[in-house]
């Protein structure tokens, strides 16, 4: 039988099986095109802008479409150990669009509304999902319930911080007062987030059977939770001039920025030497998944993490790393994209091969009627 096709053309049973997690396209170009502003690269900064406000209106509207149309299936994968954590990407692409808006297209009122919406998804998803992992009666084993994707909770966390101490910036006192402090504190609650969860990850890379399937590419969020968080820590720190509360704590603001920084740099040789057992040594098929963009993320947040610190902290030694991890995330966002080219390419081609034979089968039927 043919899908059933909207009016407007959209195949509606296509998003049945959309992936929780496809916000992280948003986050990824949004970190690639915050790179190329700071490196001078304008026209691509604008054009991943443009594109990436495309790309949110349609993740979202077919996310909405998902959760009418499959309500409970939408609601199971909230519930899911595996699957709920990808919501949080909604949270962190709708800030991470906010610091796009605000830098690029230098509009506060945009990246304001981007910030409550972030926070109230925030809200709602940390309450939501959590609460359904406390009370569920049955619930799976560590090793099958936990994977990379439950850092996105800190990425979304730390992408709140990130995103006010910078919309801050451009409000009068006492509300720039204010809502730093608000930065703040979602800053220290994605640092002590980040100690709860890899503590768990990392026991379970130590205790448990590892297998290639499980080094899934949201296990990249190690280092990308990190470096966002020593990005949020260098906007802190820039912030401090604007609120006393802020300087009485910057020594403790830059030594634990440098601790974020350092933990994250740790992951990536770490996390290269994994990739390599999953796809030389283990020869672990390659191939396009949407979660792939939580891993062309990190590579970009570290970047432009480590481009801000070295401001923020005057640390010009660390200058050739930006640009470095900058190409690294250009490149894998290139591949990426690439990818999910050729994914829809093939789920069209398949598609129109589904309608193909469902008419088939119709005119079959209407020559041999009896045949029903």
């Amino acid at each position: 039988m043919p899908l059933a096709i909207h009016p407007a053309g959209i195949r509606l049973d296509a998003v049945k099986q959309l992936s929780p997690a496809y916000f992280a396209l948003v986050m990824a170009t949004g970190i690639v095109s915050v790179g190329a502003w700071d490196f001078g690269l304008g026209a691509l900064a604008i054009g991943l802008l443009a594109f990436n406000v495309v790309a949110y209106g349609a993740i979202a509207a077919l996310t909405i479409l998902r959760a009418v149309r499959y309500p409970l299936l939408f609601v199971s994968d909230m519930t899911s150990h595996r699957q709920a954590p990808g919501f949080f990407t909604a949270v962190a692409g709708s800030c991470i669009l906010g610091v796009q808006v605000l830098l690029i297209a230098k509009s506060l009122a945009a990246a304001t509304v981007f910030l409550a919406l972030g926070v109230v998804l925030w809200i709602a998803l940390t309450y939501t999902v959590f609460t359904a992992f406390t009370v569920r009666r049955e619930k799976p084993s560590l090793e099958q319930g936990l994977t990379g994707a439950w850092l996105i909770a800190v990425v979304a966390t730390q992408s709140v911080a990130v995103l006010a101490a910078l919309v801050a910036r451009g409000w009068p006192q006492p509300l720039r007062l204010e809502l730093n402090f608000f930065a703040l504190s979602m800053w220290l609650w994605g640092g002590m987030f980040y100690i709860w969860i890899i503590s768990l990850i990392f026991y379970r890379y130590s205790f448990f059977a590892f297998s290639p399937g499980d080094l899934t590419p949201p296990y990249w969020i190690n280092m990308g939770a990190m470096a966002i968080s020593a990005l949020a820590g260098a906007r802190l720190v820039e912030n401090t001039p604007d609120a006393p509360f802020l300087a009485s704590l910057l020594p403790f603001l830059k030594g634990i920025t440098v601790l974020y920084w350092a933990t994250g740099t740790w992951w990536i040789p770490m996390l290269l030497v994994l990739g390599v057992w999953r796809h030389i040594a283990r020869r672990f098929p390659l191939r396009y998944d949407p979660l792939y963009w939580g891993a062309v993320f990190p590579l970009g947040m570290y970047g432009v993490a480590t481009h801000e610190m070295t401001r923020a902290l005057d640390l010009p030694l660390l200058d050739p790393l930006p640009l470095a991890m900058f190409v690294a995330a250009l490149v894998a966002w290139t591949l990426a994209f690439v990818g999910l080219l050729q994914d829809l390419r093939k789920r069209a081609a398949s598609a129109n091969r589904a309608d193909g034979d469902g008419s088939k089968a119709t005119e079959a039927e209407r020559e041999h009627p009896q045949g029903r």
